[in-house]
């Protein structure tokens, strides 16, 4: 079995693999359903349906497991836990305006 880091649990963090993408998988450190919509690479808050993919089949709970076929798993470059830092943030807006 591959330990290839495919992306990270959009609750904790936690470095997840290709198996721990299941349809019935759940985080091994906190439990949430890892094959959701937080958890994809399409998830876009601000978007109709807070999906890139205009043609998604409508998900209400986007914490909860679903049968998406345009799941794919979120970039391991992304910040370990979907949560950005306020302190960068802060700085990266104050810089647009000096």
């Amino acid at each position: 079995m591959s330990d290839i880091v495919l992306g990270h649990c959009w609750n904790c963090g936690r470095a997840l693999t290709a198996a721990d993408y299941g349809r019935e998988a759940s985080c091994r450190a906190c439990d949430k359903p890892t094959r959701c919509c937080r958890n994809c690479a399409h998830y876009a808050p601000g978007r109709a349906n807070a999906c890139r993919e205009p043609m998604v089949e409508r998900v209400l709970d986007k914490t909860r497991a679903n049968f998406c076929e345009l799941f794919e798993p979120t970039s391991p470059d992304a910040a370990g836990n979907g949560r950005a830092d306020p302190d960068q943030l802060r700085s990266a807006a104050d810089d647009l305006f000096k």
